[in-house]
């Protein structure tokens, strides 16, 4: 009997200059948390395409069964929401822009499953037409859902604040309640939600923390919190990339049916 292939997800990685004495070289880099949540929480082998260009989508997406973007220290660029940069110090990464925002479009387009996680979040915002506050902290009204960065990890990922899920809304399956904790380490968040996308999650100030893509016919799920951190040690963490795993199944499976199918047609042809 042959062995089944494993079920594969694409972390586009972040771009970035690293080195030492004012040597700075350039590094394709995918944190670990996200990969190891791919990894044991959906049950699938993450995979990374370094380089790959806007061209490249379509083939590329045909080889894997779902999208995890990830969160990052850089933001997305505000020029693709019609802003300055506000904060010249916080990092940027254009070339991650370049590629992920045109790859949410062609996830949606496709029904590819799509799993955004803080920038990612954010991503799949601006691509479908939203726009973000650049320092959340500095609006009115908002509270500060920044990280204490000199705490140490176990704290900068602990509970922070509860966030309400809307009613009857995966989220509210997946956590078991229509309120739960997460954590919260972001500076930027969304000002004005795209039209395709409908808030199913709310932090105590309004700021939207969860949303999904309208009509989606898989898996299309974003969020503004941190889900991968250990994401085995949270039922709520735990069952989003169960759920998430399991749409990535699915679509391995109609891949391989397409593709025994061609291979049938081939055969039948000769």
């Amino acid at each position: 009997m042959n062995k089944l292939p494993p079920c594969m997800v694409w972390l586009p990685a972040d771009h970035r200059l690293m080195g030492d004495h004012g040597h700075l070289m350039p590094f394709l880099l995918l944190g670990d948390k996200y990969a190891r949540a791919v990894k044991v929480g959906a049950q699938a082998q993450p995979v990374m395409f370094p380089l790959a260009e806007t061209g490249d989508i379509s083939d590329l997406l045909a080889m894997v069964d779902g999208v995890m973007l990830t969160g990052s220290p850089s933001n997305v660029h505000p020029s693709h929401f019609d802003e300055d940069v506000a904060d010249p110090s916080l990092p940027l990464d254009p070339a991650r822009d370049l590629l992920t925002l045109a790859l949410v479009k062609a996830c949606v387009h496709e029904g590819v499953p799509l799993l955004g996680v803080c920038r990612g979040f954010q991503e799949i915002n601006v691509a479908l037409g939203g726009r973000l506050h650049q320092r959340v902290h500095e609006v009115p009204g908002l509270a500060d859902h920044r990280e204490p960065k000199a705490a140490p990890f176990e704290e900068q990922y602990a509970p922070s604040h509860p966030i309400r899920l809307a009613p009857g809304s995966v989220f509210e399956a997946w956590a078991g309640g229509a309120e739960t904790m997460v954590n919260s380490l972001h500076g930027q968040g969304i000002s004005q939600l795209a039209p395709g996308l409908e808030a199913l999650g709310h932090a105590p100030d309004g700021l939207v923390e969860a949303f999904g893509v309208k009509g989606a016919h898989t898996f299309a799920y974003a969020v503004q919190f941190h889900p991968e951190w250990r994401c085995w040690e949270t039922p709520f963490y735990a069952a989003i990339f169960e759920a998430f795993g399991k749409a990535c199944r699915q679509r391995m499976s109609l891949r391989m049916q397409a593709a025994d199918l061609n291979r049938s047609r081939v055969t039948l042809g000769a």
